[in-house]
């Protein structure tokens, strides 16, 4: 009675400040609406970041996956970390530059408006078949085995899942639809804060519980029994995530999922200016350092656990040769609800609720945002008011959530859940980052460009991941390494069609002066401090340290100044080859605008 009590108390708790903070905001104009009015400060910015990443699909899948695979499946967390330091720094400045509500509108300004058509259906996509689904039913898989919700219902497994994802999606609904930017931006802040709180805590307590009450000794036995699941980078044949692809596929594919990913960024472009949005995002990066704690070492204490009699997790099938497949998405939702103090599960229960409801409300808003702003308003009716264009976007949430329901429920076929979802969303993820980032880098890149080099990349992922099976004849791939194969292609595609068809003048954005774009003077501290703080984690998290008789603390600390001094001077020859590649282009071209960007 006790949880029931202190969940609805919590999740009444958030609902409320949320109407406070938001009650004086008009909804119904669009910047207000998809924007929160461009007034969010750093830390809501940070916060609502961190919320909408940090969900169940993530405490639900990538525990799943540690618990199956080990500790080197960190690296979606760690690499995350380097892909907001991209955003913050190159892609952030350029977004509010150009005052942009979606990222297809920043495709629309350097290649045309065909592009933006294109970029927002594939968004539109994405985020209804590789994000929504996901969200919805890891919440509703955790949230049912936190609270027993079967017993409680009388139902199976099945059927709870069903009303758990009805009831998320609803409930989720109401908050995205009728609240706009600022209520899902207030919330996730609240929201992340018990996620903090709640989150580290039961790393804690099943460190103790597998310690026998001592958590020294429960870390002990992670170091000491099997220590090769503690390996932070993924060396060996059966490595989940091989250390190599740290520098294609996960570095590729975080860089779309923090920096031109709309469900992410909207937040950012609603910042009050430059720094505060720096701020929000480097922050958020340095909690994506710490989250490992709460997104990997769960999953790994878990197995520990099960290996040992404490933990029963549910057997997914029998193979004909009599091998017994676990249900490892279920691993961390079973660890939640041995280790918490039952007076702790309606807190933590209405944490993670508040956490699928920030992923699935982010996810709601901004396809509202891209249906009415960029297809709608585009195409359909130009001439339409502020109150049409919010009506219209609002419509079109309610019937993407009634799509989610509907496939949330299949995804309990999927091998992996984070796996499967981030598979899914390769496809389209690495075409897009590809388009946007030659926008970027490129000045004299054409349209033409990234029309030939985003359906190629699509197709060529599509084919040879799902129907070759990363077999390419002559090589088989790690699906990671094909992902950065893609976009090497797509990269050299559109680098051909700039040098066959350049465009006569330069692109050169214009200030549209929505927002200051004053860097945060700080900024470039706090990234060496993030990078830092990487650096040490791997290290420690190897032979080098606790995981081998030889560590010590002295070969951490080297490994950590030779790793810093080591991109200290690659960034150092990238800038000297961009200073010359600068002055080149000025003597090949004088009448060109080389101010922008800079």
């Amino acid at each position: 009675m006790f949880a029931i009590i202190s969940f609805l108390g919590f999740t009444l708790l958030v609902a409320v400040i949320s109407y406070y903070k938001t009650r004086d905001e008009d909804l119904s104009h669009e910047t207000g609406y998809f924007l929160a009015g461009r007034s969010l400060p750093w830390y809501v910015i940070a916060g609502s970041l961190f919320l909408t990443n940090i969900s169940a699909e993530q405490l639900t899948g990538l525990n799943g996956n540690a618990f199956a695979k080990g500790a080197s499946v960190m690296a979606w967390e760690t690499v995350a970390a380097v892909a907001m330091i991209a955003f913050a720094l190159i892609f952030l400045p350029r977004f509010l530059k150009g005052g942009i509500t979606t990222v297809p509108q920043f495709l629309e300004d350097r290649f045309g408006k065909r592009m933006r058509l294109v970029a927002s259906s594939i968004f539109l996509y994405a985020i209804v078949i590789g994000f929504l689904p996901f969200v919805l039913y890891a919440g509703s898989i955790t949230l049912s085995k936190l609270f027993d919700l079967s017993t409680l219902f009388g139902t199976s497994d099945t059927v709870t899942t069903w009303i758990m994802v009805v009831t998320l999606g609803v409930v989720g609904g109401i908050y995205a639809v009728f609240g706009g930017l600022k209520a899902v931006a207030v919330s996730d802040t609240v929201n992340g804060v018990g996620l903090l709180l709640g989150g580290f805590l039961v790393p804690i307590l099943a460190l103790m519980h597998l310690g026998d009450g001592s958590m020294a000794a429960g870390f002990q036995i992670l170091i000491s029994e099997s220590p090769e699941r503690m390996q932070a980078a993924g060396i060996g044949a059966e490595a989940a995530i091989p250390w190599h692809t740290l520098f294609s596929g996960i570095l590729l594919i975080n860089l779309f999922y923090w920096c031109t990913n709309q469900a992410i960024i909207q937040r950012t472009l609603g910042a009050k200016n430059l720094a505060e949005g720096q701020k929000g995002v480097l922050a958020a990066a340095a909690m994506k350092v710490f989250g490992v704690a709460m997104l990997v070492l769960p999953g790994i204490i878990a197995w520990h656990m099960h290996q040992r009699g404490m933990l029963n997790i549910p057997v997914k099938e029998v193979l004909a040769n009599g091998k017994v497949i676990l249900a490892q998405d279920m691993a961390y939702p079973v660890l939640v609800r041995e280790v918490l103090p039952s007076w702790l599960s309606g807190f933590f229960g209405a944490v993670l609720f508040g956490a699928v409801l920030s992923s699935f409300n982010s996810g709601v808003n901004s396809l509202s945002t891209l249906a009415s702003l960029d297809i709608y308003k585009q195409y359909i009716n130009k001439t339409a008011s502020n109150a049409q264009t919010v009506r219209v976007g609002r419509v079109f949430g309610l019937a993407t959530i009634v799509v989610c329901i509907l496939i949330a429920p299949f995804v309990a076929t999927a091998d992996g859940l984070y796996t499967l979802m981030r598979t899914i969303m390769a496809v389209i993820n690495v075409p897009i980052l590809a388009v946007v980032m030659m926008g970027i880098l490129s000045k004299r890149t054409p349209a033409l460009a990234g029309y030939i080099a985003l359906p190629f990349g699509m197709i060529f992922f599509y084919i040879t991941h799902f129907v070759l099976k990363d077999d390419l004849g002559f090589i088989k791939l790690n699906w990671l390494h094909l992902v950065g194969v893609n976009f090497a292609l797509m990269f050299g595609i559109m680098l051909l069609v700039r040098y066959l068809k350049p465009l006569a003048q330069p692109y050169n954005q214009v200030h549209t002066q929505e927002v200051d774009i004053t860097h945060w003077k700080y900024a470039r501290h706090a990234c060496w401090i993030i990078v830092i703080m990487l650096i040490g984690l791997y290290a420690m998290f190897s032979g080098l340290g606790l995981l081998s008789t030889d560590g010590s603390v002295l070969k951490v600390f080297a490994t950590m100044v030779i790793g810093v001094t080591a991109i200290y001077a690659l960034l150092k020859i990238l800038a000297w080859l961009r200073s010359n590649s600068s002055v080149t282009a000025q003597k090949a071209s004088p009448v060109a605008d080389t101010r922008a960007y800079k």
